[in-house]
C-alpha cells in the first residue's frame, strides 16, 4: 500500500517504514523559537544540563512578535536571545526582518524536510511540502540539544480541490470554509493533505495561507505536494537546488476524503469568538468595525498587499475605521514599495507598521479598546487575542478587509472588483 505525504517524509527522516499510528524518532531539519517562546525554551535547555546545541546551523531564533520592543520585559528577553545566539552560533533574525513563519518559508524550509518551531503556526511551511509543526518549549529544548525528536505518525484527511476561485475569493476563504465545515477540533492530530486538480493553480502564497490555518482545525500538519510551483518559488528565493518533487502515492490510505469546489466558494468571515464560527461576508453586511488589520503570517505577503492595494487605490478608509498594515517580512515590504502598493495603502489612510506580528497577538501596534470591533486577516479570533477580552475580532481575507476599511462595515469585496 502506498504512502501519504506525512508517511513518506517521516519514513525518510526516521529510516523506518512509517505508517499512520506508528511512533518514530526522526531527524529535525530546522528548529526555531521566537521572542515569546524563546526565553522559556532556552531556560529549559539549560535546566536539562545541556550546553551545546546539536545543530546550530539548523537552529534559528527570531525576534518578531514585539518589534520594536514595547516595554522593558520584552527588551530584556530580546537581549537574552541575542546573547544565546552569539554564544551558540545559532542563526539569528533581528527585529524588523519579519515574522518567523514567513522567513522560514523564504529562507529555510524545503520540500521533504521536518520543521519544528515553538509556535503553533509553524505549520505554515507545509505549503512548501515540509512536515512542519509546532511543539511546546520543553520539546523544542530537547531538539536544540539532540537534533531529533519523536513523532506519532498522523492519520491523514485528503482535501481534494477542484475548480477555480471566483473573483475576490481566495485562499483565506477556502481555509475558513474548511474549518467551518469540519470544526475547530475536527482534525485533531491529523494531517490535512491538499490535492486535486486545483492545487497546481494555487500559488505558494495561497498554499502558505491554507497550511498556516491547518492548526485552527486541530491538525498536526497541513501539507501540499511539491511541484513545479514549489520549484519556481525556491528558484526565486535563490534556493532552487533544494527542490525535490514530492507527491503522495496514488494508492495511499486516507482516514477521510473531502472535496471542495473552489468555484462554489464566496468571501467568508469567522465571527467572534471562534475560528469555526463562519458565515459568508454578505450576511454580515452592516456590522460596524473600528479597525481593520491586514498582515500576519496568514495574510501579510506581497499577493495579499496587492489585492488590498487594488481595492483601495484611489479610495479612502472610512473616517471611523482605522487601517493597520503589517508586511510579513522585510522582503515583502521592499517589494511592495517597489511596485507602489505601500504608497496606495498610505494614500488611502493606512498605518504601515514594521514587518512583524504587530497587532495579531495584542502586545502592541493595534491593541483594541473595550467593545471595539476589528476585522483582521489573522488566524485567530478568540476572546482577548488582540490584547483585550472586551473586544470583538472577525477574520477575513485581505480583499474583504480592504473593502470593509472603505465602507466602515463588513463588506463583500466582490462589489469592488466587478
Amino acid at each position: 500500500m502506498g504512502k501519504t505525504l506525512s508517511e513518506k517524509i517521516l519514513s525518510q527522516k526516521s529510516g523506518t517504514n512509517a505508517r499512520a499510528g506508528d511512533i518514530v524518532i526522526a531527524t529535525v531539519d530546522w528548529v526555531f523559537v521566537q521572542d515569546t517562546t524563546g526565553s522559556l525554551t532556552i531556560r529549559q535547555f539549560r535546566e536539562s544540563k545541556h550546553t551545546t546545541v546539536a545543530r546550530p546551523e539548523r537552529t534559528a531564533i527570531f525576534i518578531d512578535h514585539a518589534v520594536p520592543s514595547p516595554n522593558r520585559q520584552f527588551s530584556n528577553d530580546h537581549n537574552f536571545l541575542r546573547q544565546f545566539a552569539r554564544e551558540t552560533g545559532c542563526l539569528f533574525f533581528e527585529s524588523g526582518n519579519g515574522i518567523c513563519h514567513q522567513l522560514v518559508a523564504e529562507k529555510l524550509a524545503s520540500p521533504g524536510e521536518i520543521v519544528v518551531g515553538a509556535d503553533s503556526h509553524t505549520v505554515t511551511a507545509g505549503g512548501l511540502g515540509a512536515f512542519a509543526t509546532g511543539m511546546g518549549s520543553s520539546d523544542v529544548a530537547v531538539i536544540f540539544a539532540l537534533g531529533k525528536t519523536w513523532f506519532r505518525v498522523p492519520e491523514t484527511f485528503k482535501i481534494n480541490l477542484i475548480g477555480r476561485f471566483q473573483k475576490a475569493v481566495d485562499a483565506k476563504d477556502l481555509i475558513l470554509h474548511l474549518i467551518g465545515t469540519i470544526g475547530a477540533d475536527g482534525a485533531t492530530y491529523k494531517a490535512l493533505e491538499f490535492g486535486g486538480d486545483a492545487v497546481s493553480r494555487l500559488t505558494i502564497s495561497q498554499r502558505l495561507t491554507v497550511a498556516n490555518m491547518a492548526v485552527e482545525a486541530g491538525a498536526k500538519v497541513g501539507l501540499f505536494p511539491s511541484d513545479h510551483i514549489t520549484k519556481r518559488y525556491l528558484q526565486e528565493q535563490g534556493r532552487g537546488t533544494n527542490y525535490i518533487r514530492l507527491y503522495p502515492d496514488e494508492d495511499a490510505s486516507y482516514e477521510q476524503t473531502l472535496a471542495i469546489d473552489l468555484a462554489e466558494l464566496e468571501p467568508m468571515v469567522a465571527m467572534p469568538h471562534s475560528v469555526d464560527n463562519v458565515t459568508p461576508a454578505h450576511v454580515l453586511s452592516g456590522t460596524k468595525i473600528d479597525q481593520v488589520f491586514i498582515g500576519t503570517c496568514t495574510n501579510g505577503r506581497l499577493e495579499d498587499l496587492a489585492i488590498a492595494a487594488k481595492i483601495l487605490k484611489g479610495k479612502k478608509c472610512h473616517p471611523n475605521t482605522r487601517l493597520i498594515v503589517a508586511p510579513a517580512s522585510r522582503k515583502v515590504l521592499l517589494d511592495a514599495l517597489r511596485v507602489g502598493y505601500i504608497e496606495v495603502l498610505l494614500s488611502a489612510g493606512a498605518i504601515v507598521v514594521p514587518p512583524g506580528c504587530a497587532a495579531c497577538l495584542g502586545v502592541h501596534q493595534g491593541a483594541l479598546g473595550d467593545n471595539e470591533v476589528c476585522l483582521s486577516t489573522a488566524n485567530r479570533n478568540f476572546r482577548g487575542r488582540m490584547g483585550n477580552p472586551q473586544a470583538f475580532i472577525y477574520l477575513a481575507s485581505p480583499a474583504t478587509a480592504a473593502a470593509s476599511a472603505i465602507t466602515g462595515e463588513i463588506t463583500d469585496p466582490r462589489r469592488f472588483l466587478e
